[in-house]
């Protein structure tokens, strides 16, 4: 299994994070669900509009192929106006993948 890895700012001052939480529920998750050999997703952030957001992929040729059609930058573009800077992307493998059932439940309810 494969995870990648986007760190974002989001300018917290000009818009709310509310507002790109809401964009990625309605807009990226129903997208990525699209997606061949995704397996799921965290989106993690602060107060001060810091986020993370970890896509699980099936392997790397399923994580790679969003990157070669245009699904990657059609997705970060949907949150141009959120950004205070570009956001990065970094790959990793998933050693040990152990999320807390209370979370799973919350999720899928």
């Amino acid at each position: 299994m494969i995870a990648r890895v986007t760190l974002a700012d989001v300018d917290a001052v000009r818009t709310s994070l509310a507002e790109a939480l809401e964009l990625f529920r309605a807009s990226v998750s129903p997208a990525l669900a699209e997606q061949n050999g995704y397996e799921g997703c965290y989106v993690l952030t602060t107060p001060e509009g810091k986020a993370l957001v970890v896509t699980f992929w099936r392997d790397e040729e399923a994580a790679d192929a969003g990157l070669r059609n245009g699904y990657y930058a059609e997705q970060v573009a949907k949150f141009g106006t959120f950004y205070r800077s570009p956001p990065g992307r970094e790959t990793y493998d998933v050693g040990i993948a152990d999320a807390p059932s209370s979370l799973v439940r919350s999720t899928r309810s």
